[in-house]
Protein backbone atom coordinates (compact mmCIF):
# COMPACT_ATOMS: atom_id res chain seq x y z
CA UNK A 1 0.00 0.00 0.00
CA UNK A 2 1.12 3.38 -0.85
CA UNK A 3 2.48 5.98 1.20
CA UNK A 4 -0.51 8.09 -0.01
CA UNK A 5 -3.10 5.48 0.43
CA UNK A 6 -2.12 5.10 4.29
CA UNK A 7 -2.52 8.55 4.87
CA UNK A 8 -6.46 8.52 3.08
CA UNK A 9 -6.89 5.50 5.59
CA UNK A 10 -5.53 6.75 8.92
CA UNK A 11 -7.83 10.30 7.89
CA UNK A 12 -11.26 8.37 7.10
CA UNK A 13 -10.45 6.15 10.50
CA UNK A 14 -9.64 9.02 12.34
CA UNK A 15 -13.20 10.76 11.28
CA UNK A 16 -14.76 7.74 11.79
CA UNK A 17 -13.81 7.53 15.09
CA UNK A 18 -15.01 11.13 15.77
CA UNK A 19 -18.15 10.65 14.40
CA UNK A 20 -19.00 7.72 16.27
CA UNK A 21 -17.86 9.50 19.48
CA UNK A 22 -20.13 12.43 18.48
CA UNK A 23 -17.31 15.14 18.81
CA UNK A 24 -17.50 18.37 16.88
CA UNK A 25 -14.13 18.74 15.07
CA UNK A 26 -14.70 22.51 14.74
CA UNK A 27 -15.47 23.06 18.03
CA UNK A 28 -15.38 27.49 18.47
CA UNK A 29 -12.55 28.74 20.44
CA UNK A 30 -13.44 30.27 23.55
CA UNK A 31 -11.40 33.77 24.48
CA UNK A 32 -11.70 34.60 28.45
CA UNK A 33 -11.12 38.45 27.22
CA UNK A 34 -14.32 38.04 25.20
CA UNK A 35 -15.94 36.29 27.84
CA UNK A 36 -15.20 38.81 30.76
CA UNK A 37 -16.31 41.44 28.69
CA UNK A 38 -19.62 39.72 27.60
CA UNK A 39 -20.26 38.62 31.27
CA UNK A 40 -20.55 42.15 32.26
CA UNK A 41 -22.32 43.13 29.25
CA UNK A 42 -25.29 40.86 29.61
CA UNK A 43 -25.56 41.95 33.30
CA UNK A 44 -24.11 38.71 35.18
CA UNK A 45 -21.79 40.65 37.16
CA UNK A 46 -24.89 43.06 38.50
CA UNK A 47 -25.82 39.51 40.33
CA UNK A 48 -22.49 37.68 40.89
CA UNK A 49 -19.99 39.99 42.79
CA UNK A 50 -16.67 39.13 43.57
CA UNK A 51 -16.60 37.77 47.83
CA UNK A 52 -14.69 41.42 48.45
CA UNK A 53 -17.53 43.46 47.35
CA UNK A 54 -20.29 41.67 49.73
CA UNK A 55 -22.94 39.21 48.75
CA UNK A 56 -24.80 39.87 45.46
CA UNK A 57 -28.35 38.12 44.57
CA UNK A 58 -26.68 35.30 42.86
CA UNK A 59 -23.57 32.95 43.68
CA UNK A 60 -20.26 34.58 44.34
CA UNK A 61 -18.30 34.95 41.37
CA UNK A 62 -15.50 32.65 42.95
CA UNK A 63 -18.01 30.14 43.21
CA UNK A 64 -19.57 30.41 39.18
CA UNK A 65 -15.88 31.03 37.91
CA UNK A 66 -13.64 28.13 39.33
CA UNK A 67 -11.92 25.21 37.30
CA UNK A 68 -14.84 23.07 36.61
CA UNK A 69 -16.87 20.95 33.65
CA UNK A 70 -18.16 22.46 30.30
CA UNK A 71 -21.16 20.66 31.07
CA UNK A 72 -21.30 20.28 34.32
CA UNK A 73 -21.70 24.06 33.89
CA UNK A 74 -24.51 23.80 31.77
CA UNK A 75 -26.21 21.89 34.46
CA UNK A 76 -25.21 24.77 37.10
CA UNK A 77 -26.79 27.54 34.55
CA UNK A 78 -29.51 24.81 33.55
CA UNK A 79 -30.47 24.36 37.29
CA UNK A 80 -30.61 28.11 37.84
CA UNK A 81 -32.74 29.34 35.13
CA UNK A 82 -35.67 30.14 36.93
CA UNK A 83 -34.08 31.84 39.90
CA UNK A 84 -32.07 33.82 37.33
CA UNK A 85 -35.31 34.79 34.62
CA UNK A 86 -37.04 35.99 38.08
CA UNK A 87 -34.16 38.31 39.06
CA UNK A 88 -34.07 39.90 35.11
CA UNK A 89 -37.67 40.20 35.30
CA UNK A 90 -37.65 42.10 38.60
CA UNK A 91 -34.82 43.93 37.17
CA UNK A 92 -36.73 44.80 34.04
CA UNK A 93 -34.03 43.01 31.58
CA UNK A 94 -34.65 40.26 29.20
CA UNK A 95 -33.32 37.17 28.82
CA UNK A 96 -29.50 37.49 26.87
CA UNK A 97 -29.49 34.71 24.39
CA UNK A 98 -26.26 33.52 23.38
CA UNK A 99 -24.81 32.47 20.51
CA UNK A 100 -22.28 29.52 20.41
CA UNK A 101 -19.43 31.63 19.77
CA UNK A 102 -21.17 33.62 22.87
CA UNK A 103 -20.97 30.49 25.07
CA UNK A 104 -17.63 29.22 24.22
CA UNK A 105 -15.80 32.68 25.82
CA UNK A 106 -18.12 32.97 28.91
CA UNK A 107 -17.06 29.10 29.41
CA UNK A 108 -13.32 30.05 28.64
CA UNK A 109 -13.83 32.88 31.26
CA UNK A 110 -15.78 30.51 34.15
CA UNK A 111 -12.99 27.71 33.33
CA UNK A 112 -15.37 25.41 32.26
CA UNK A 113 -13.42 22.96 30.12
CA UNK A 114 -14.99 20.04 28.31
CA UNK A 115 -11.51 18.11 29.72
CA UNK A 116 -12.89 18.30 33.19
CA UNK A 117 -16.28 16.92 32.50
CA UNK A 118 -16.46 13.07 33.37
CA UNK A 119 -16.46 10.33 30.82
CA UNK A 120 -20.18 9.51 30.16
CA UNK A 121 -21.84 6.28 31.71
CA UNK A 122 -24.52 5.36 29.66
CA UNK A 123 -26.72 3.42 32.19
CA UNK A 124 -26.40 6.31 34.52
CA UNK A 125 -27.70 8.89 31.91
CA UNK A 126 -30.34 6.84 31.51
CA UNK A 127 -31.08 6.76 35.11
CA UNK A 128 -30.98 10.35 34.83
CA UNK A 129 -33.29 11.22 31.62
CA UNK A 130 -35.91 8.80 34.04
CA UNK A 131 -34.91 10.65 36.97
CA UNK A 132 -35.53 14.03 36.48
CA UNK A 133 -39.13 13.76 34.19
CA UNK A 134 -37.63 14.59 30.81
CA UNK A 135 -39.67 12.15 28.80
CA UNK A 136 -42.81 14.05 30.48
CA UNK A 137 -42.24 16.88 27.70
CA UNK A 138 -39.98 15.55 25.43
CA UNK A 139 -40.21 11.84 23.33
CA UNK A 140 -37.61 9.25 22.88
CA UNK A 141 -37.59 6.08 21.15
CA UNK A 142 -41.71 6.46 20.68
CA UNK A 143 -42.14 7.31 24.51
CA UNK A 144 -42.71 9.96 26.51
CA UNK A 145 -44.60 13.31 26.32
CA UNK A 146 -45.31 15.57 23.17
CA UNK A 147 -44.55 19.38 24.56
CA UNK A 148 -41.32 19.25 23.49
CA UNK A 149 -39.22 18.10 20.14
CA UNK A 150 -38.18 14.45 20.56
CA UNK A 151 -34.70 14.76 21.92
CA UNK A 152 -32.88 12.67 18.85
CA UNK A 153 -33.49 15.96 17.14
CA UNK A 154 -30.46 18.02 19.17
CA UNK A 155 -28.06 14.98 17.59
CA UNK A 156 -25.86 17.75 16.67
CA UNK A 157 -25.96 20.16 19.78
CA UNK A 158 -25.06 16.80 21.65
CA UNK A 159 -21.94 16.53 19.74
CA UNK A 160 -20.28 20.34 21.66
CA UNK A 161 -20.52 21.11 24.95
CA UNK A 162 -20.11 24.55 23.42
CA UNK A 163 -23.25 24.56 21.67
CA UNK A 164 -25.16 22.76 24.10
CA UNK A 165 -24.22 25.28 26.63
CA UNK A 166 -25.65 28.01 24.27
CA UNK A 167 -29.34 25.69 23.69
CA UNK A 168 -29.41 25.08 27.40
CA UNK A 169 -28.93 28.55 28.60
CA UNK A 170 -31.34 29.84 25.73
CA UNK A 171 -34.24 27.13 26.59
CA UNK A 172 -34.02 27.17 30.38
CA UNK A 173 -36.23 30.10 30.85
CA UNK A 174 -39.12 28.87 28.58
CA UNK A 175 -39.03 25.09 29.68
CA UNK A 176 -39.10 26.60 33.35
CA UNK A 177 -42.69 28.34 32.36
CA UNK A 178 -43.85 25.19 30.66
CA UNK A 179 -43.07 23.34 33.41
CA UNK A 180 -44.97 25.71 35.83
CA UNK A 181 -48.23 25.87 33.58
CA UNK A 182 -48.59 21.93 33.51
CA UNK A 183 -47.37 21.74 37.29
CA UNK A 184 -44.35 19.39 36.36
CA UNK A 185 -41.30 19.68 38.70
CA UNK A 186 -38.48 21.62 36.83
CA UNK A 187 -35.84 19.68 36.74
CA UNK A 188 -31.89 20.42 38.29
CA UNK A 189 -29.12 18.62 37.86
CA UNK A 190 -25.86 18.52 40.32
CA UNK A 191 -21.90 17.18 39.65
CA UNK A 192 -22.18 15.31 36.38
CA UNK A 193 -25.28 14.59 35.68
CA UNK A 194 -25.47 16.81 32.88
CA UNK A 195 -22.43 15.00 31.79
CA UNK A 196 -24.00 11.46 31.62
CA UNK A 197 -26.96 12.79 30.37
CA UNK A 198 -25.76 14.02 27.36
CA UNK A 199 -23.31 11.01 26.59
CA UNK A 200 -26.49 8.54 27.15
CA UNK A 201 -28.29 11.07 24.97
CA UNK A 202 -25.41 11.52 22.08
CA UNK A 203 -25.50 7.86 21.70
CA UNK A 204 -29.88 7.55 21.17
CA UNK A 205 -29.45 10.35 18.96
CA UNK A 206 -26.75 8.84 16.86
CA UNK A 207 -28.74 4.95 16.96
CA UNK A 208 -31.93 6.71 15.78
CA UNK A 209 -30.02 8.38 12.72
Amino acid sequence: MSRRAVLALLAGLAAFAGAAAGVRAAEPAGDAARGRALFAQRQCARCHLPLEQGPGTGPALETVRSPQGALELSGRLWSHAPAMAAAFEREGIGWPRLSPQDAADLLAYLQADPARDAAPDLFRGQVTLVRKGCLKCHRLRGEGGEVAPDLTAYGDRYASAVDWAAAVWNHAPRMAGVAARLEVLYPRFSGDEMAHLVGFLRRAAAEGR
